[in-house]
């Protein structure tokens, strides 16, 4: 055979061969056949919820979607337009990490093992934003809301963005009666039925594309509950929704929403995960003369800045903490300073004044560096970012700035005022259930005094149907305590057309005030409650937002001492172009957090930072408004005796290591007594009867004093582990505020607590304690005040001030009463003697 025959031969056996051979043993499964690139999912619609129940353990590795090979492509949809209605949601699995939710594995790929993402950073390398301004909110009752503002930058408006909320509610809900909705600038971007009463839920919705806008955003979460079985007005309180703030958040899709452009991005550092605000204070040269004064200011800048409720700052001098959602590290000193802490300072920074974000090359965060040459530099920087919110003293406040955690702003009344309810917030509101309580706030100013005599007015616009019985009310309330009640008398339904409801003065403070109505409807289908009736949604009540508050013409007059008017306004610091001395026994890292933090939350409340003047000694500080910040030990001991503080305390008030029971013990000791004695003897009817009146017409045996009493020293109890108290200066022309702990641990320790916004308004009377050990605040009362020189010295001032003066000194006005009366009968019996015919 030729040689060219035999290996075509060949050729064409081994190709025969080859293509008969079978394929390798595989275990893996069959795999897709070749395909073009596989289209993305589609992303849900704007407006569609995506639930997901929380794991037990976060770490755990996340369920991949499951395989679906040789499946055909799918054409890609557009996304459904947005509805305020929300269709039924569909559940589920938890995404794996670099995943969007929704989105399943690839075929034939393993999902990647779990990780927790760093703080403020989303898995998909994103920006994850914390946005409940509290460490707990609850939507209580069968109708409530929360309404409060965050500051978007413009990347984050412009990067796509979803909304995710967590929440459980009582097990008591109806499902199928009861919604939460969530919007955006007033619009619903999501509504779901309310179904976590057995574990906590997410629920996740997509923000519809340029909602979000560049400043100032309103987000507000409204709930409507209602009970499964019962159709009691007490049933009611029984309904609740806990907000989960660790699992609510904004989620940005692009890494370029973490970035701060400029310092007025300030305004956006937000929250953490528990509802607070932290700003990392890196200043290299921390204990060098002429720092504090700088420090402080900028801090108090940043505090009005931000405008959190909860705000701390920590300082470092050499370590650099993460920015992150609620969490921004500031660099403050001069370039040779930080050049070998941060090593992307910039390069102008050694000429000039500097305050800008600079991003860190090696974690990406941004940064807040105020820098220059020298100090003084540093000082021109800094008043380049705390100078847009240093309000002139002759400008009047029109609002108190609360919308971070309650919008509206609060409109300010400092005279006879009238606003409607939609000038106030409020809405019109057509209501179905059993107890409707809502509400606005209004603020009054540091020297408001019209406790004793005055009221205040609403002229209620509302309506109620046929189906509401007699018995039912409607209930004002002040700051949480009853002012007022309107009865509904009549049957058939009705119009009520500006019906006055009077509302007593006693409960409004200096500053915030929140004023809540309550109705409470009675039924006769709620008596005979049969199933289904608490789900039905015929309107049984009315409120219109034509509505008007009236507040008349008050006394107007500043006392000290008087915390509430410091924690409601700041009172009495930052009214003067003079500046406010502030004496710290030491410049440490924890005494500089607690001044700083205190200071903070005073100028919050002031509405502009205080002119603050460090002095070396108590003596340097004269008859002037001061504040004292330091530990008990180092305190001077006259500055102690001005605020009514036993001078033994420097010594004695040294807390337990554990927790205390000594107030526990102290109360259960005089309980006891007290019930023994009260039916053996007179002084028990005696103090029952006193107990009687301050409950029900709030009269005390302080109102029938000729004279004050005299103001005994408070020695702190060793359970007490942070003190604020105010007394006068020596020579009673100003206020003297001590800040003070056993040791600066507890002092920066009790500063963080109670400047939280559920804290704060808790500081009252002439002294305030915080125990770290039991969680308690307890208050001393003012027992002898002074009053200030007016603001106004018109007449009709006086006379309101010596109409309340009257109206809580009753023996004065007594007396006054009677010697009037004599006056008169004298001078009646002078004229009538000249009168008529004599014998």
């Amino acid at each position: 055979m030729p040689k060219s025959c035999l290996a075509a031969t060949l050729s064409l056996l081994a190709a025969t061969c080859a293509f008969a051979q079978p394929a390798a043993f595989d275990m893996s499964g069959d795999r897709p056949a070749a395909s073009p690139a596989a289209q993305p999912p589609a992303r849900p619609a704007p407006g569609s919820a995506v639930p997901t129940r929380p794991q037990a353990d976060p770490a755990a590795p996340a369920p991949a979607g499951p395989a679906m090979p040789n499946a055909p492509a799918l054409p890609q949809q557009a996304p459904a337009p947005q509805m305020p209605a929300q269709a039924a949601p569909q559940a589920v699995p938890q995404s794996a990490p670099g995943q969007r939710p929704g989105q399943q594995s690839q075929p034939g790929m393993q999902a990647p093992p779990s990780r927790v993402a760093p703080s403020g950073q989303s898995a998909a390398l994103g920006f994850r934003r914390y946005i409940v301004p509290a460490p707990q909110m609850t939507l209580q009752g069968e109708h409530d809301s929360h309404a409060w503002s965050i500051y978007v930058t413009p990347e984050q408006a412009a990067s796509p963005a979803r909304f995710n909320l967590g929440y459980q509610n009582a097990v008591v809900i109806a499902p199928e009666a009861s919604q939460i909705s969530i919007l955006v600038n007033n619009r619903v971007i999501g509504q779901q039925q309310i179904a976590a009463s057995e574990k906590p839920l997410q629920i996740s919705f997509a923000v519809p594309p340029g909602l979000l806008q560049q400043g100032v955003n309103t987000i507000s979460l409204r709930a409507e509950q209602r009970h499964r079985t019962d159709c009691s007005i007490a049933s009611t309180y029984e309904l609740w929704s806990n907000i989960d703030p660790a699992r609510t958040y904004l989620d940005f899709n692009s890494p370029l929403a973490r970035r701060l452009s400029s310092t007025d991005a300030i305004r956006a550092v937000g929250v953490d995960e528990a509802g607070m605000t932290t700003f990392n204070m890196v200043v290299p040269s921390l204990d060098q003369p002429g720092t504090l004064k700088p420090i402080l200011r900028l801090t108090q800048g940043l505090a009005i800045l931000s405008g959190m409720p909860s705000q701390r700052f920590d300082f470092q001098t050499d370590r650099l903490a993460a920015s992150a959602s609620g969490k921004l590290t500031v660099l403050i000193g001069t370039a040779a300073e930080l050049q070998p802490v941060f090593a992307d300072l910039p390069s102008s920074a050694t000429s000039a004044p500097v305050a800008t974000f600079v991003d860190d090359r090696r974690s990406g965060q941004p940064f807040l560096v105020i820098s220059g040459p020298n100090w003084q530099s540093i000082s021109t920087a800094i008043e380049s970012v705390v100078s847009p919110v240093d309000r002139p003293l002759d400008v009047l406040r029109n609002v108190l700035s609360t919308q971070r955690w309650s919008a509206p702003d609060a409109p300010m009344l400092f005279s006879d005022a009238r606003l409607s309810f939609a000038q106030l917030g409020m809405e019109t509101l057509e209501f179905s259930g059993r107890r409707l309580r809502t509400g606005f706030q209004i603020g009054v100013p540091a020297d408001f005094y019209a406790q004793g005599y005055g009221e205040a007015t609403i002229l209620l616009d509302a309506a109620y149907s046929q189906a509401v019985l007699p018995g039912s009310q409607v209930n004002v309330y002040v700051n949480g305590n009853i002012a007022s009640t309107v009865p509904i008398t009549t049957e058939g339904g009705g119009i009520l057309r500006h019906l006055p409801i009077r509302v007593t003065m006693r409960h409004f403070k200096a500053g915030t005030n929140t004023v809540e109505l309550e109705t409470a409807l009675r039924t006769q289908e709620d008596e005979a409650c049969a199933p289904g009736a608490s789900a039905s949604t015929a309107p049984r009540f009315a409120l219109f937002d034509t509505s008007e508050f009236h507040m008349p013409d008050f006394a107007r007059i500043g006392q000290r001492p008087d915390l509430s008017a410091l924690q409601g306004t700041g009172y009495p610091y930052g009214r003067e172009t003079a500046t406010t001395p502030l004496f710290m026994d030491r410049v440490d890292r924890d005494t500089l957090s607690a001044a700083a933090t205190v200071l903070s939350r005073i100028a919050l409340a002031a509405g502009r930072p205080l002119p603050i003047e460090p002095v070396a000694s108590a003596n340097a500080v004269g008859d002037r408004d001061a504040l004292f910040i330091g530990s008990i030990t180092q305190m001077p001991a006259p500055v102690l005796a001005q605020a009514h503080v036993a001078a033994a305390s420097q010594s004695s008030w040294r807390p337990s290591a554990g927790p205390t029971t000594e107030n526990v013990v102290t109360q259960d000791v005089f309980d006891a007594w007290r019930n023994r004695v009260s039916g053996a003897n007179w002084s028990g009817q005696i103090s029952a009867f006193q107990e009687w009146m301050q409950r029900n017409f709030d009269i005390s045996l302080t109102s029938f004093r000729l004279l004050p009493g005299k103001v005994e020293p408070f020695a702190p109890s060793n359970a007490a582990t942070f003190m604020i108290a105010q007394g006068v200066s020596t020579e009673g022309h100003g206020t003297w505020t001590v800040v003070t702990a056993p040791s600066a641990g507890d002092l920066a320790e009790g500063a963080r607590v109670m400047t939280t916004q559920d804290r704060w308004p808790l500081v009252t009377g002439r002294i305030t304690t915080y125990s770290s050990r039991t969680d308690r605040v307890e208050n001393v009362a003012v027992e002898g005040f002074s009053f200030v020189a007016p603001t106004s010295n018109s007449i009709w001032n006086y006379r309101l001030i010596a109409a309340n003066w009257l109206s809580t000194n009753v023996l004065y006005f007594a007396a006054l009463f009677a010697a009037v009366t004599f006056l008169i009968g004298v001078t009646t019996a002078a004229l009538l003697s000249n009168l008529g015919r004599r014998k």
